[in-house]
């Protein structure tokens, strides 16, 4: 069973202190039911039941805190982390944000050399807080370079804080708020801590119409101890981006947890549903919006899986996870989006009703791609990584599920963010080659034909200018990153070949999709056009498979999970 099932919990995960978080989490939102969790985000009210709810059982404390400064069953944990990212988002986006935000807070403290502020977060955790991450100002959004926020010299190890920041989830109750800024007169940045309740730390408002508190604040001359630095310099530069960089991998998981959510409730409604003297479920259309719609969720969620192993075997000789963060960051959410569109053609007017869970998932479902760096932001960032992708591959040891009880202390000691150009990967032409399905090997033969419009026809200086242009190349890209772990991790999770070929069978058409777009750009040359029509291909026509793929796994679905009122 690929997707989260409340009622049917199978927590595939090892640790049994996970599966208890799990159980418990359940039962708080079961108990809470769909009509309350409609209400609240209707009236937008603050999610304090949920906050007291995760203090009283310490599961921020238990998931958030690294190895060293809490109890036993404390460490920073990835594979637990994905576990609890699903189940959260299920239920509602402002219940993971709130986690998410304090994921992002706690990370430049983690990677701080500041003992002291390391030992008080670590007590905030223990006390049931939250926290938050004072990056983004409202001139100036994520361009962290033009930062307006300073921290001014005050003589004897003093300083004063002052400017605003924006954009900044859990800002109104953050016990501790890293905040970014710089010291002037210097080119010198910082991170320190403030807490959201002192009197120099205004809350102005929430900036956004939703449940999820997302502030603006001004700090008037908060005062600022040493002991209150977080990190200055190169490594509160670093520790800007590695924040990211942990953080952004979080957003995929909120988008599979919704979308499993929301398939469970329009396979309920068609399912059941009756229109021109026929079942709604048995109209071909539907039947392939809705398998598309499961095969593209159940991708997502490999793929997330397993560069999840890759993010727990990072070292300082294997950054390989820099490349797959951005993709599950910037794919899977995307990914996230068409999942619901799909659900939306079959349930139509449905999907507008304010008591389904679905009107929510269909607002949330758009914010996820847009969050931690637009996905051009992550294309830019992923197609610094395609030539050695493609031509320089290295030699690595397989990598195995890493489902271990461990911390995972390099994602805080990761070190300058230079050098992406330099990372090299394992060859994904192995990956491909171990498969022998009739659509993998159409998907190898669009790489191929990839591969060679790079090498006969790469962009010029002028393309390589031309982000429209680079956006497209980027997409294929992509795809070719996404096949190769999702093929990983099926082989590793025994996924069936029924299943995995129609994976690919969407595969090979958002290949073609690509291609053509990257033809038809306006600085596409005659070369290139004629390299990207070599790319369009067709997937295997297999009906028999398709029927499998949709009775046994797909319509099974039906009355699978329903959430209590």
């Amino acid at each position: 069973m690929m997707l989260f099932n409340p009622k049917k919990l199978a927590v595939s995960h090892p640790d049994p202190v996970v599966r208890e978080i799990v159980e418990k989490t359940v039962a708080f939102f079961e108990a809470k039911g769909k009509k309350k969790l409609k209400e609240d985000d209707l009236n937008r009210v603050w999610y304090q039941d949920f906050i007291d709810f995760v203090k009283k059982e310490k599961i921020f404390a238990t998931l958030l805190t690294p190895a060293g400064y809490g109890g036993s069953d404390c460490r920073w944990d990835t594979s637990r982390l994905c576990v609890f990212n699903e189940v959260v988002a299920f239920y509602g986006l402002c219940y993971w944000y709130v986690w998410q935000v304090s994921i992002l807070g706690l990370s430049p403290v983690w990677m701080s050399r500041n003992e002291e502020v390391r030992r008080k977060a670590a007590a905030l955790l223990d006390d049931g807080a939250i926290f938050a991450f004072g990056l983004s100002e409202k001139e100036h959004g994520a361009d962290i370079y033009s930062t307006d926020m300073e921290l001014i010299p005050n003589g004897e190890g003093k300083y004063l804080a002052r400017g605003d920041k924006y954009y900044i989830g859990n800002g109104n109750e953050a016990a501790l708020v890293s905040t970014f800024g710089r010291i002037p007169g210097t080119s010198e940045y910082v991170f320190f801590a403030v807490d959201s309740k002192h009197e120099a730390y205004e809350c102005v408002k929430n900036i956004t119409a939703t449940q999820s508190y997302v502030s603006e604040f001004i700090l008037h001359d908060y005062p600022i101890a040493e002991s209150d630095i977080i990190s200055r310099g190169d490594l509160a530069w670093d520790s800007s981006l590695n924040t990211v960089n942990v953080g952004k991998y979080n957003l995929g998981w909120a988008s599979i947890g919704i979308c499993t959510h929301a398939f469970y409730e329009a396979i309920n409604h068609a399912s059941n549903r009756r229109l021109y003297d026929r079942m709604v479920t048995d109209f071909p259309h539907v039947k392939q919006m809705f398998t598309d719609a499961y095969a593209r969720l159940v991708a997502m969620k490999l793929f997330a899986l397993r560069a999840s192993d890759y993010f727990r075997s990072a070292s300082p000789t294997d950054r390989r996870y820099l490349l797959y963060n951005p993709v599950m960051k910037m794919k899977v959410t995307t990914q996230g989006e068409d999942v619901i569109n799909l659900l939306w053609d079959v349930i139509a007017a449905k999907g507008f009703e304010k008591d389904t869970y679905f009107d929510t998932a269909a607002r949330d479902i758009r914010a996820l791609p847009k969050l931690e760096g637009t996905v051009h932001v992550n294309i830019a960032l992923i197609l610094k990584f395609m030539v050695n992708y493609f031509f320089n591959p290295g030699e690595y040891p397989l990598v195995p599920r890493r489902l271990e009880a461990a911390n995972d202390g390099f994602l805080f000691d990761q070190g300058p963010t230079k050098g992406l150009g330099s990372i090299r990967f394992h060859d994904y032409r192995k990956v491909y080659d171990s498969c022998q399905l009739a659509n993998v090997r159409i998907f190898v033969s669009q790489i191929e034909a990839l591969s060679a419009f790079l090498r006969a026809t790469p962009p010029d200086e002028a393309q390589q200018r031309d982000i429209d242009f680079m956006l497209a190349l980027g997409e294929l890209f992509t795809l070719v990153v996404y096949g190769q772990l999702v093929l990983e991790n099926a082989a590793l999770m025994g996924i069936g070949d029924d299943l995995l070929a129609q994976i690919f069978d969407f595969m090979v058409r958002d290949f073609s999709r690509f291609a053509l777009q990257l033809y038809s750009k306006t600085s596409t040359t005659s070369g290139q056009m004629e390299g990207c029509l070599k790319m369009i291909a067709k997937p295997e026509v297999d009906e028999a498979r398709y029927l499998r793929v949709w009775n046994e796994q797909v319509l099974s679905l039906s009355g699978c999970y329903e959430m209590s009122e």
